[in-house]
């Protein structure tokens, strides 16, 4: 029959040592996580703007299949919503084209597009 100080000594678990280690690791770990995080929610922010930006240039185009020229309150026509933190703006609207403007309220990043311009970025997304 084993005593009680033979049992203490013999029992298995965790030194205080070896679960410091396994503390150290995973603060580690967490410190280089956390910023990859970040980055990932504000690419999927930009997404979003990027998403609108094409969805309002297809709204523009829808109105000019109708109207023969381009408008920025043909968005508002019930047609073409905005996602949740998007602030999206469409000006200089004409016969000839317009320019359409789109940023999250949690991304410092602001995109445009020009359409009718007849440069070689015309119609493309760009980072302002």
């Amino acid at each position: 029959m084993k005593t009680t100080a033979s049992r203490i000594r013999g029992s298995e678990g965790f030194t205080l040592i070896e679960l410091l280690i396994v503390v150290v690791i995973i603060g580690i770990l967490a410190a280089i996580a956390i910023p990859q995080f970040a980055s990932t929610k504000e690419k999927a922010f930009d997404a979003a703007a990027k998403s609108d930006i094409r969805n309002a240039m297809t709204a523009e185009e829808a109105y000019f299949a109708d109207a023969q020229t381009y408008d920025p309150a043909s968005m508002a026509t019930g047609k073409f919503t905005t996602s949740n933190g998007i602030a999206i703006t469409a000006s200089s609207a004409s016969a000839g084209g317009y320019a359409i403007t789109a940023s999250h309220t949690a991304s410092p990043n602001t995109y445009y597009v020009t359409s009718g311009t007849g440069s070689a970025t015309d119609g493309k997304i760009q980072k302002g």
